[in-house]
């Protein structure tokens, strides 16, 4: 007669530890692809999720699917911190500059995403679809937050994110330039900025 626990874990369970184990993945990945591009080799993020392989390789058995899952969970985890620095944050401001910085990070690993995929045009597409859906109305809430009722609209939350992804482009092994710091100067000046006419 079976005693209580000595049946294994419920499927449910199982259920939940695959997808903590993929989150844990995913996060890893991330980060690898941050500092080493979407080509970094597999053992790296390997290292960095401490476990093998061979666990990668069932989870994202290709390099494309695996950048795709990457470049997904990346996409949710901005869209959801959004509301959540709103509500943690006593400052629409900050909340907005800490996302813009957020969003800057996910854009080095995105600029690898094309050549990632290779000749999946359709896919690329598909995702920077799927990203402009998701984020943009994200952006334009902290924007509305964030400005004053007068100065609201001046700038929308696409205009924003392609000013930012501008910024983010050409720096590469240039130590000189700083992305991060333009795109905190770019969002101060948008809090900053008052309709034409309207200055004192």
């Amino acid at each position: 007669m079976a005693t209580p626990g000595s049946a294994g874990p419920t499927p449910r369970a199982k259920r939940a530890d695959a997808a903590r184990n993929q989150q844990t993945l995913l996060e890893a990945a991330a980060a690898v692809f941050v500092t080493d591009g979407v080509d970094a080799p597999v053992r790296l993020i390997a290292e960095r999720a401490g476990v093998g392989m061979g666990t990668i390789y069932r989870h994202f058995p290709t390099r494309p699917e695996l950048v795709a899952a990457v470049y997904h969970h990346q996409v949710e985890a901005l869209a959801e911190a959004g509301p959540a620095l709103l509500r943690e944050s006593g400052d629409p401001g900050a909340a907005l500059q800490s996302w813009a910085a957020g969003f800057v990070e996910f854009l080095v690993t995105k600029h690898g995403l094309a050549s990632a995929l290779g000749s999946d045009a359709e896919g690329v597409n598909t995702l920077h679809q799927y990203f402009v859906d998701r984020l943009v109305p994200v952006c334009d809430a902290l924007l509305d937050a964030a400005l004053e009722p007068e100065s609201r609209g001046l700038v929308s939350g696409y205009t924003l994110m392609r000013g930012i992804g501008n910024l983010c482009i050409g720096g590469g092994s240039d130590t000189d330039y700083d992305a991060e710091r333009l795109v905190a100067l770019l969002v101060a000046g948008v809090l900053a900025a008052e309709r034409p006419g309207e200055a004192t």
